[in-house]
């Protein structure tokens, strides 16, 4: 079972390939703040709708100083599909094997339909310039997230 972050902790670095298979890190996002969900799967509706919203908003959160990363632990070809098929703009990495997930706290026991399973706890981490945490959100819903963040953080 993986441990939540708090805010003050160091965010986990992480190197993962994006959705053309290109490597992206953390540490390319040194001196900017970045937020980082996590989401389920692609192409189902849920994160769809997720993704779009943060899609929808990415200038308003860009000109705030913000780049935004979802990472699921999809296959980069999945990726490049929900990306192509939904006109997505954030960047979307790939962590087939749930290591980024774990060491973020985003992948563990949930409740899913009254039943408890383990799977990927849907999250979202912001990440200072520096690497800090500056928020972690556990359980978040899909559907008006991304406007409650934009609202947490002033923008």
């Amino acid at each position: 079972m993986s441990e939540r972050l708090e805010p003050g902790d160091v965010a986990p670095a992480f190197t993962l390939p994006d959705a053309d298979g290109t490597e992206v890190s953390l540490a390319d996002y040194k001196g900017r703040k970045v937020i980082v969900y996590f989401y389920p799967a692609a192409l189902t509706p849920g994160c769809t709708k997720q993704a779009c919203d943060f899609t929808d908003n990415l200038d308003l959160l860009a000109g705030a100083g913000y780049d935004v990363v979802g990472i699921s632990p999809d296959k980069p070809e999945k990726l490049a599909r929900f990306r192509e098929q939904e006109s997505l703009k954030v960047t979307l990495l790939a962590d087939p094997d749930k290591q980024v997930l774990e060491a973020y706290g985003a992948f563990g026991e949930k409740k899913l339909y009254g039943r408890t399973v383990v799977g990927v706890i849907r999250s979202t981490v912001v990440v200072d310039e520096e690497g800090t945490v500056e928020r972690a959100l556990y359980n978040v819903k899909a559907t008006g997230h991304v406007a409650k963040i934009i609202r947490d953080l002033g923008v």
